[in-house]
């Protein structure tokens, strides 16, 4: 681990400047903006680089998206699990949805560690005591908080209330994980998007495999011990995670692939590593917090966020309640997060088409209309086919989203303002799951569809607010 006196360390909130390396990159690659190009403020000069660094960059990214990957394992591995974890512990809908509610409370205490605690002391004096300032040792540290959940998880003989602490201190994991390295793609060079779609597509992965694996054990005796695997990949995302980054601060990290990040405070969000914050600083984190444009595209991924995980979580039990199907139908959870990984590929030349903000609009219509089906049509095979089609038009609203927010937030808050809203969206997807729950317990498991085309709805309805932000140029 490198002293903090050997370089002036910036938290990874931060979102620094790039600029020349004097020495390892001599020259710059840069063009004005054609008329076709969009002013989007993470397209900046680019130093070039050494196919050292090329290569080095491409693994740094390599490894973010496996972390990625375990996050969409995480997210699709409950949804075949609830029917048998309801028939073990003889649960209702109310009570099983508490696994959602304490996991979102994880994640609100981890996004609190993230944004404010971090902001306070340096995340890195937190996690590694007064001599380091903010590292990328972060996030292995939650895919360990995690791997003692999926532990606590295995151990199916332990009570109900010590499996939901399992979900508590999962959601604490997965917080730090998905606002860390969120934040550090989210300020990284990216003009064509490629990175931040390599990233959201290993999340759609994860989510894909993970039903598959789950409805297996779920048939089992021993069906906890799906959290085992679950347990190992998390350790092994941490481990290659460690052996990549070794605990490097951001800029350490950014000057090894070729970039530089300026070495003063003017342009970070989060205060000094000895603890002091300038006012210039202390005015850089209010306009996080008091930014409407922040937390307006941060309500809209929480419910977004919320209704897909509802969605993965609940179509199963809602296909063998009200569609009557078997055990295998887990596999329809598969073919929503199939749906999901599949169309933020596909997807990308309607997105080039029609923009943004269109897209999204034209996705979350379709959606609505997919999932009247679903609750309306009374066939099986239907709202299968229907459901992976809803997985494949949401799959790119994330990935816009946040192509939205490059255009909205100022580069030098760019990377704070991601960690945040991507911290609340975490929220969404413990509490909007357990709300349905609720719900389900009362007017049984078929008000799933109503419910998720309300969500919709009220998501476009945001997306129409957050379009009213006026973009930062």
């Amino acid at each position: 681990m490198t002293a903090a006196s050997a370089v002036e360390e910036i938290p990874l909130s931060a979102s620094p400047r790039r600029e020349k390396l004097s020495a390892a990159a001599p020259a710059t690659v840069s063009s004005p903006p054609g008329p076709t190009q969009s002013r989007n403020p993470n397209s900046f000069a680019v130093p070039r680089r050494t196919r050292k660094q090329e290569i080095e960059g491409n693994v740094q990214v390599l490894v973010l998206s496996l972390v990625a990957l375990v996050n969409g394992w995480n997210d699709g591995t409950l949804g075949p699990l609830i029917p048998r974890i309801q028939e073990v512990y003889h649960l209702d809908y109310t009570i099983v949805s508490l696994l959602f509610v304490f996991r979102c409370l994880g994640c609100l205490l981890g996004s609190l560690v993230t944004i404010l605690f971090a902001s306070r002391l340096g995340l890195g004096k937190a996690c590694r005591g007064p001599r380091t300032t903010h590292s990328m040792a972060k996030s292995p540290k939650g895919a360990i908080i995690r791997s003692v959940s999926n532990v606590i998880q295995v151990l199916v003989m332990l009570p109900y209330p010590v499996f939901v602490l399992g979900a508590f201190i999962n959601g604490l994991g997965y917080a730090i994980q998905a606002g860390q390295t969120m934040g550090y793609i989210a300020g990284m060079p990216d003009a064509n998007g490629v990175k931040m779609g390599v990233f959201q597509s290993a999340y759609g992965l994860g989510a894909l495999i993970a039903p598959l694996v789950a409805t297996q054990f779920a048939q089992k005796a021993h069906w906890s011990y799906h959290y085992i695997i679950t347990a190992g990949i998390s350790v092994v995302s941490a481990l290659v995670f460690y052996a990549v980054f070794r605990g490097r601060t951001q800029e350490e990290c950014l000057t090894r692939i070729g970039y530089s990040a300026q070495d003063d405070t003017k342009n970070a969000v989060l205060p000094s590593p000895a603890g002091t914050s300038t006012p210039r600083q202390r005015s850089r984190l209010r306009q996080i917090i008091f930014s409407q444009a922040v937390h307006t595209l941060a309500v809209f991924l929480f419910v977004y966020v919320g209704t897909e995980v509802t969605i993965g979580g609940w179509v199963v039990s809602f296909m063998i309640a009200v569609r009557g199907g078997g055990a295998s139908s887990g596999y329809v959870s598969t073919g929503f997060f199939a749906g999901m990984m599949s169309g933020r590929l596909l997807l990308i030349p309607i997105n080039k088409l029609i923009g943004h903000a269109r897209a999204v609009y034209l996705y979350g219509a379709l959606a609505i209309g997919l999932e009247l089906i679903i609750w309306l049509v009374p066939s099986f095979l239907g709202s299968a086919l229907s459901v992976s089609i809803v997985g494949i038009l949401l799959g790119p609203l994330y990935p816009l989203a946040l192509a939205h927010a490059t255009l909205v937030f100022p580069p030098h808050l760019l990377s704070g303002s991601i960690s945040w809203v991507s911290g609340f969206a975490t929220c969404g997807s413990a509490l909007l799951p357990f709300a349905t729950g609720a719900i389900a317990a009362r007017a049984g498991i078929r008000a799933l569809e109503p419910v998720v085309v309300g969500m919709l709805t009220c998501m476009l309805i945001l997306w129409a607010m957050v379009l009213r932000t006026r973009p930062h140029i």
